[in-house]
């Protein structure tokens, strides 16, 4: 008599298991599919998905708007003469020659890294730690640019530099202001200028540049 060849048990055992995952995968799904508060959760999610890509490019948007428009209201100033250009050579003699007071605007993971001497130290714009998904990208385009240059960390806009310039400097003063690349500085100018500042100085490519021709002392 001819022996029947029978499966391994691990054999059978295996693909009982497949089976009976399978099984109860697709019953699962159809159940998922059936059942109207599920669909209704997964519809709902989608259109927050949705929602909270399209409000992230009209920031998006809104901060090049921004951008283009403060570049340019930057390029008035200097072009009326409102707001004098200085090379890091030239910002650096009147520092240390002349003994005029230099406004160093950085924020202070920048200023961390180099203090430069004879500065003041009032930030534009500083480190936020405060970070939630709903409030980043109004954090990012706070104060016109305020994320231009941050990457990460996230900077907002300090709302009381003017005042603790004000402490610092009458309105008069012949005050040279600086920043790390001289982005931030020329909107710290702005700002100055609209309160008052009519003697301002900017260093043309900021502390970056002048650290390469070692300008200031640091």
């Amino acid at each position: 008599m001819e022996a029947l060849s029978l499966l391994p048990i691990n054999t059978l055992t295996n693909n009982h298991i497949s089976l009976t995952a399978s099984s109860n995968y697709a019953s699962l799904y159809s159940s998922l599919q059936l059942n109207p508060s599920f669909t209704a959760r997964t519809l709902t999610l989608r259109k927050s998905v949705v929602r909270v890509q399209a409000e992230s490019e009209d920031y998006e948007l809104k901060q090049m708007r921004d951008m283009a428009a403060a570049r340019k209201r930057w390029e008035a100033l200097i072009r009326d003469g409102k707001v004098k250009v200085l090379t890091p050579r030239e910002a650096g003699y009147a520092v240390q020659l002349s003994g005029k007071p230099l406004l160093d605007v950085r924020p202070s993971n920048e200023r961390n890294k180099a203090w430069v001497r004879a500065s003041t130290w009032i930030p534009i714009f500083d480190v936020d730690n405060k970070l939630d998904f709903g409030t980043v990208p109004r954090k990012v385009t706070n104060f016109v640019m305020g994320g231009w240059w941050s990457g990460m960390p996230t900077l907002s806009y300090d709302s009381q530099f003017l005042t603790k310039v004000a402490e610092k400097f009458p309105k008069d003063t012949e005050l040279i202001v600086a920043c790390q690349k001289g982005l931030r500085s020329l909107a710290a100018c702005e700002l100055l200028y609209n309160a008052g500042y009519k003697n301002l100085f900017w260093v043309q490519g900021g502390f970056e540049a002048a650290e390469e021709e070692a300008c200031f002392p640091i």
